[in-house]
């Protein structure tokens, strides 16, 4: 069996899909979260940066002025399709009618065929799905979900501030106008076990979700896993262990389910740990090589729900 095929690579996915090579285009649409501004809490997850996930993006920009200096960059010459990818924070956490226009804002050049909202599951209703189900005739709409674990003890020790029951509810709304769903799960999490990875994987087989991007806890500055780590409360994990519990992830997770990402990257000038995040090329080859070397491929202990 290719090295390709042993899992569902996104690349792959997404040239099948538009006919030809199709990148993201990371958007910061100025959104703020419910668990900052002091909605739910004004610390966030005690992962989350201060400019969210997406840490290079231009946030001063306008959205429409970020779109087209990315088409003056040669980064526009690597594909002629693109997906609009809102990134920082929560993308739908706002009124239908600024949604609406920053969404918009995005969609300003007939080489986007896409658009990517990442979001949190409370911030999810049936009216702002509505709002993405109006896109689908002529983009292809997908919603990112952060679940990041099904633990609820430990979603409440990185102030997650949302249940999983709220996660299933916003899938189950999404599944009803039809809208791809992608979920986070992170590996390496404070005081989680292998198990918790196993009960995370169960969960998520659960439902009805077409992606799935599986991220590295790493420790950046100006945040409160970085205060748990010099006070010795968090201690990353090595990259055997992450590599291990990808493993069980990537062969226990449905043959059609995409496989998004394989690992999270944190910004170099913000790292504190652990340091192999630096390495992506070892969390691939040796992924690559554990497939290999064990035969093993993607779903190939799926039990269907």
């Amino acid at each position: 069996m290719e090295n390709e095929e042993r899992y569902k690579h996104l690349n792959k996915y997404l040239k099948e899909k538009f006919g030809e090579r199709t990148l993201k285009i990371c958007i910061d649409g100025g959104f703020t979260c419910p668990n900052r501004d002091g909605t739910i809490s004004t610390g966030g997850c005690i992962f989350c940066s201060e400019k969210g996930s997406g840490e290079l993006i231009n946030y001063n920009e306008k959205i429409s002025k970020q779109i087209s200096q990315y088409f003056l960059s040669y980064r526009s010459e690597r594909a002629n399709k693109f997906i609009a990818y809102f990134q920082n924070f929560t993308n739908t956490y706002d009124t239908l009618e600024n949604l609406k226009a920053k969404y918009d804002a995005a969609l300003i050049d007939d080489r986007i065929v896409g658009l990517e909202i990442s979001t949190r599951p409370d911030c999810i209703n049936e009216e702002i799905v509505k709002l993405l189900r109006s896109y689908t005739d002529r983009y292809y709409v997908c919603v990112e979900l952060g679940l990041q674990t099904s633990n609820e003890n430990t979603g409440n020790l990185i102030n997650r501030g949302y249940t999983n029951q709220q996660f299933t509810n916003a899938v189950s709304l999404l599944n009803k106008y039809n809208i791809d769903v992608v979920a986070h799960i992170m590996i390496g999490l404070p005081n989680e076990s292998f198990d918790d990875i196993k009960n995370t994987v169960d969960f998520i087989n659960k439902h009805n979700i077409q992606g799935i991007k599986i991220h590295s806890t790493y420790v950046v500055k100006n945040t409160v896993l970085a205060d748990m780590y010099f006070d010795g409360s968090y201690v990353p994990i090595s990259l055997e262990y992450y590599l291990n519990d990808l493993t069980y992830i990537i062969t226990h997770i449905s043959s059609d389910v995409v496989i998004h990402r394989i690992s999270g990257d944190a910004p170099k000038h913000l790292l504190i740990a652990p340091e192999w995040n630096l390495h992506k090329k070892w969390v691939l080859n040796g992924f690559e090589k554990i497939l290999r070397e064990q035969d093993l491929w993607q779903g190939k202990y799926y039990k269907n729900q």
